[in-house]
């Protein structure tokens, strides 16, 4: 049997005014149509900033349709808002219903699920889990469904969010409560996950690239494909570095390929967007204006 080819990219911070960004998701997408997987799927992050900008959306979806393949897409906090947390500082842009709503309209689902290969892929929205909006818990019935038919198949899980740093039970620090699906929300998806045989969480949200195992599951962080942060914003974790990663699905397993596609450019950015205040981000949108028209990306 021919394995099932899944290219995963992600945050790719699309906006009109960003030659830059929109540059390396360029090259991204002529890595696709000279690789021509079965399907892509953006696990989040898609814009600039559609909470604020709603046209960042259309300008992203434009982009992904002109993909040589099927895409599948999940929302990420800067594409419907960010979730709550009980140790973190209050989010700047809680995510909301009416940004779902919009996302949803624009790209066409949130969450999903579908076999290939002999396998079960689900993706979930991760911005939703522990808002207490009504589609959280619409999701989590939905998950439930979808885990009661999946039998035997092994389970491939996609979201934003890693589900966490190393361990489920890793604390929760101020710091990086942001990072990570935050309890009581992440125990109740672990659990609900230990019914089914799952192998793989793919996931992006941090900008580093990172590969590790825990038990039988693989953890799988994407990189951006439009910039890195620097480290004096940011620790290193894993790998800083633009790219994607590619994975085919067989019967008997898969494997990974961490690529980076040709002629991507690791853009060094201040991260002070991440978590500010709507002017601030402008601020930084001006300062990506000025780099493009300079050509200077570090």
């Amino acid at each position: 049997m021919r394995k099932f080819h899944v290219c995963q990219i992600s945050d790719t911070h699309l906006a009109r005014f960003s030659r830059i960004l929109t540059e390396n998701f360029r090259r991204v997408s002529e890595h696709i149509d000279a690789t021509r997987p079965d399907i892509v799927i953006n696990t989040g992050d898609l814009t600039f900033d559609a909470v604020s900008n709603r046209d960042d959306l259309a300008f992203a979806k434009a982009l992904h349709n002109d993909l040589p393949v099927g895409c599948r897409c999940l929302p990420g906090n800067h594409d419907i808002g960010d979730n709550p947390t009980e140790f973190g500082p209050p989010t700047e842009q809680p995510v909301t219903e009416e940004s779902r709503q919009y996302f949803v309209s624009v790209i066409g689902e949130d969450r999903w699920s579908f076999d290939a290969a002999g396998w079960r892929f689900i993706g979930l929205n991760s911005m939703v889990m522990n808002s207490g909006l009504a589609c959280e818990a619409e999701q989590f019935d939905w998950l439930a469904s979808q885990l009661s038919t999946t039998g035997s198949k092994p389970v491939a899980l996609f979201l934003h969010k890693p589900l966490y740093l190393n361990t489920p039970d890793d604390p929760e620090l101020a710091a990086t409560s942001s990072r990570y699906v935050p309890q009581p929300t992440r125990r109740r998806v672990i659990e609900l996950l230990g019914a089914v045989d799952l192998r793989l969480v793919a996931s992006g949200h941090i900008h580093q690239r990172r590969d590790f195992t825990r038990g039988h599951v693989r953890h799988v962080w994407a990189p951006s494909t439009a910039f890195i942060i620097r480290d004096s914003r940011q620790e290193l974790i894993g790998t800083k570095e633009v790219g994607l990663v590619e994975y085919r699905f067989g019967p008997d397993g898969f494997d990974v390929h961490h690529v980076r596609a040709q002629g991507q450019i690791d853009i060094k950015s201040h991260s002070l967007w991440i978590r500010t205040p709507y002017h601030a981000r402008k601020i930084y949108a001006s300062y990506l204006r000025r780099a493009s028209q300079s050509g200077n990306t570090q």
